[in-house]
């Protein structure tokens, strides 16, 4: 049986540690001189607000720099570093490239020539990934040689890590996103994600572990430093180490034994060699879910079921639930929570994503996001809705709607919410570990 290389590395020195990886996974074996090479980071999120904890966030521009530098030894010219972050508003392109300034892509460009782009400023191309999945690609990385991908070691409060095959749903446009996130049994968004590695050019990946998340993919995560690279020529094969070393088990993440269905893989490593460190001596678990409350009185997180909060059921997001609700809902949370007066909410039932059902008899139903209010517009089981339509929902909107169910929540936390990233800094301030030069180009 054919064995793929994995490499476990420990994080030491800028290069080296980058070098090492490489060299045990035979990673660039296959890469030909003058190839076009397509280098995909995570940039999951990004503000011009305010600085954020990008720690186990955001791949390290170190890491991204330094496989630069591998690639340039072997002879390749044709560089281009490409993303395609999400924001609040869909034609918002100044945030990205005021990611990429920021974290020094631009003086990547003066030093080695690269190219920079934003996917959403770029032609799309549809693919067709069998068993009725269908997503339109970036075209340049469809039409490049070899592909770089660059994840971050992450725990995912949805597909349970986010590693190198999920890395790659930062490359489709926001209808195929859209449509990744859907409950349908079999081909809910576990199998869509399973699917995006399966016609991309040839990929090397190296998980960016010198900052891990914990609850990820965001900033509200816990973000350790870890200092650990893992990389393999097999995407498949990167990602169940990665995940063995986040201390889950293959079946325990739906989309890597999707993927191994896919490609006729056991899932049980062994046509696995790893080589360097071994998973049992690096692995550090890490939880992706956030803790819910569900009772009949209560259904909240359980930070607010503990502080005692009633008359509001605010359900657990499920997959059916898309990046930009995903980003507004933390919010939603967090006005609910600083709202509270000691005094139970007016039988408030909040409902997202695409699949969840009201609950007969509750008094205001608020529905968060285009998608639930188009389900549920007209639903008789609803006594009042109170609707927020926007795709993405408008902080404005939200404010209204939560005022309208008699949730006095502060304004200002709408009014600012590009600042409300900058929050989770205090968290890591003093900590020398978390340290921002990784974030920047010499």
């Amino acid at each position: 049986m054919k064995k793929h290389l994995v490499s476990i590395v420990p994080y030491e020195q800028p290069l080296e540690s980058v070098r090492q990886a490489v060299d045990l996974s035979n990673g660039l074996a296959n890469l030909a001189p003058r190839a076009r090479v397509f280098i995909k980071p995570n940039i999951v999120f990004w503000t011009r607000a305010v600085p954020f904890p990008k720690w186990g966030v955001i791949t390290t521009t170190r890491v991204v720099e330094d496989m630069i530098v591998m690639l340039k030894e072997c002879g390749i010219d044709d560089i281009t570093i490409g993303e395609g972050t999400v924001t609040m508003n869909p034609k918002d392109t100044a945030t990205l490239v005021h990611a990429f300034h920021t974290l020094g892509y631009d003086r990547l460009k003066q030093k080695y020539g690269i190219k920079c782009l934003n996917v959403f400023e770029r032609p799309f191309e549809k693919v067709d990934l069998g068993d009725g999945v269908e997503v339109a690609f970036n075209r340049d990385v469809l039409e490049s040689d070899y592909v770089v991908d660059l994840p971050v070691l992450k725990a995912h409060n949805q597909t349970v890590v986010s590693l190198g095959i999920k890395n790659l749903k930062g490359l489709i446009d926001i209808p195929s996103r859209k449509r990744c996130h859907n409950m349908t049994p079999g081909k809910d968004l576990h199998f869509w994600v399973s699917k995006l590695a399966d016609r991309m050019p040839p990929i090397f990946t190296l998980i960016d572990g010198i900052f891990s998340n914990e609850k990820g993919p965001g900033p509200d995560g816990k973000l350790r430093r870890t200092d650990l690279l893992v990389a393999s020529a097999d995407i498949l094969s990167a990602d169940l180490v990665g995940a063995g070393i986040l201390g889950y088990q293959p079946e325990q993440v739906p989309h890597l034994m999707h993927a191994a269905e896919h490609r006729r893989r056991p899932w049980d490593f062994s046509d696995i060699r790893v080589v360097g460190d071994r998973i049992e001596n690096v692995k550090q678990p890490h939880e992706y879910d956030f803790a819910y409350s569900e009772t009949d009185e209560v259904i909240l997180p359980t930070a607010l079921a503990r502080q005692g909060i009633k008359g509001v059921f605010y359900h657990k997001y499920d997959l059916s639930m898309c990046t930009y609700c995903s980003a507004v809902n933390g919010l939603m949370i967090s006005a609910i929570r600083f709202a509270w007066q000691g005094q139970p909410y007016n039988d408030v039932e909040v409902l997202t994503g695409k699949s969840m059902q009201p609950t007969p008899g509750r008094k205001k139903t608020i529905l968060m996001g285009k998608c639930i209010y188009q389900a549920h517009k007209n639903n008789p089981l609803i006594q009042e809705a109170i609707p927020i339509k926007g795709c993405p929902p408008r902080p404005e909107d939200m404010l209204k709607a939560l005022h309208k169910a008699g949730i006095e929540a502060d304004p200002g936390l709408y009014e600012n919410i590009d600042h409300l990233p900058g929050f989770y800094m205090s968290r890591y301030e003093g900590k020398p570990e978390y340290d921002e030069s990784f974030f920047s180009v010499s």
